[in-house]
């Protein structure tokens, strides 16, 4: 153990002092928080597009219209549709259609509405624009059958539905936005963290056995005691490196972004109701904020007024303690596990170009238990019977349990799930032992499939 843990402070403060280790730590929680910030702040400081109507239909449509928080419509320019199509390319700031409502349009007949735009439109600005379309014509319609809308909303039934999950204890609200989100996050730390770990695990190896390291280092200690000490030390440099994002991302969180988002609170609409119209003018002032016509409730996740604004409120009734140690625990065995393989190809081969053959099909098993989890697990059903198999099997519970950890996974299922995955680690690193103390003195041969099999079995 004393020449493991040698080993393992060497492989360990080797890659922590260097400088883009620091960087690296340090740098990306602020680029990724300022690039979010600078991206939120791009969206809503531009304010909702401008669509101009032009209408020969005499219906008066632009007052029908309703605006949105990403369209405001505003009538075009009076007189023929070249007229208007002229005044649209003069105008400054340009409008970002022009929405042609031709004099054979009625209310039954409603072909030939077109859009006009400087260039391609985007899919989803028509999409927003169809949309209301469709809905002043319906209720156009409505009025001239005599009903009104709000004898419509009056008989609409508009429920929130709270999901709560029996298995917590006392019942907890299962937000399905919050734990898919969280479920991503954590199976895409496993999927990074594993494969760029492990391949520098399987270049250190291949490395010093290329510049003959390997020779003088097998002379004082083990094989099995020089991959494992190189395997524990890059796994410390891992945890370090996620404890130094864990911190600096909550303090960006809670500290930082509520002091560049303070000059937003204000414009968030708090008194709007359910009930509150207001003309169109108004509408366009406080549309960025909240649709008036959008319903206030509190199924709605956002900082009420006097609450500093905080990411961690959304994690309010989720497990945090199980998913925390579900998480660290599934997340080093995947690592252990994929490590010891990736130690062993880089002790069979001699340099990065012959490696590429024997990381496919380590690799195949992380790459697909993360495709597959995502439309089995998050998609689909995480208590299914196929999510269970894919959180038992070692090579791709540490996605697949990962995955499943924010919708709540029974007690039994993770001790199973763990145990399996520690006698996978202990098998595949006894297997990758037996490549990895031929393989780190082979040198000048090409490596087979077959080559690798013998080498499991050699005595000595």
């Amino acid at each position: 153990m004393d020449k493991i843990w040698l080993i393992i402070q060497r492989e360990y403060l080797t890659r922590v002092r260097k400088k883009s280790f620091l960087v690296i730590s340090l740098l990306a929680p602020l680029l990724l928080a300022g690039a979010s910030i600078a991206i939120a702040k791009l969206n809503t400081g531009s304010g909702p597009d401008i669509v101009a109507v032009h209408d020969e239909s005499g219906l008066r449509l632009a007052e029908h219209l309703a605006d949105t928080e990403d369209i405001t419509f505003v009538p075009a320019a009076p007189g023929s549709l070249a007229a208007a199509q002229q005044a649209f390319l003069k105008a400054k700031p340009k409008p970002a259609a022009l929405l042609d409502f031709p004099a054979s349009f009625t209310l039954d007949s409603t072909g030939g509405v077109q859009v006009l735009a400087n260039g391609s439109l985007p899919l989803k600005r028509r999409e927003i624009i169809r949309k209301a379309v469709n809905k002043a014509l319906g209720e156009l319609k409505m009025a001239r059958s005599g009903l009104t809308q709000a004898v419509i909303d009056k008989m609409q039934a508009r429920v929130d539905l709270a999901a709560i999950d029996l298995t917590q204890q006392g019942g907890r609200r299962n937000d399905v936005g919050t734990t898919t989100g969280i479920a991503y996050v954590l199976s895409i730390l496993v999927y990074l963290f594993i494969f760029v770990y492990g391949v520098q695990v399987m270049r250190g190896v291949s490395e010093e056995k290329s510049s003959r390291i390997m020779e003088v280092m097998i002379s004082s200690v083990k094989p099995f005691q020089l991959m494992m000490g190189k395997i524990l030390g890059i796994a410390g440099v891992v945890l370090t490196q996620f404890a130094l994002w864990l911190v600096l991302s909550w303090g960006i969180t809670t500290v930082v972004m509520p002091l560049l988002l303070k000059a937003d609170k204000p414009v968030a609409a708090a008194t709007v109701t359910t009930t509150q119209t207001v003309d169109n003018q108004q509408a366009t002032v406080d549309k960025p904020a909240v649709s008036a016509a959008a319903p206030v409730t509190d199924a709605v996740v956002a900082p009420r007024p006097g609450q500093p604004f905080s990411v961690w409120s959304a994690l309010d009734g989720l497990p945090i303690g199980s998913i925390i140690g579900g998480f660290l625990f599934f997340f080093l065995g995947g690592y252990l596990l994929y490590s010891a393989m990736f130690a062993a190809i880089g002790s069979a081969v001699d340099d990065q170009t012959d490696a590429q053959q024997f990381m496919f099909p380590v690799t195949i098993p992380l790459i697909l238990s993360y495709v597959v989890s995502i439309n089995v697990i998050i998609n689909g059903d995480p208590n299914g019977p196929l999510a269970f198999w894919l959180s038992m099997i070692p090579l791709t519970s540490p996605i697949a349990m990962v995955m499943r950890l924010p919708f709540g996974v029974p007690t039994w299922q993770l001790v199973l799930s763990g145990t399996l995955l520690i006698a996978g680690f202990v098998g595949t690193t006894w297997v990758a032992a037996r490549i990895y103390r031929v393989g780190i003195l082979m040198y000048g041969k090409k490596v087979t499939y077959k080559e690798l099999s013998k080498w499991m079995f050699y005595k000595g």
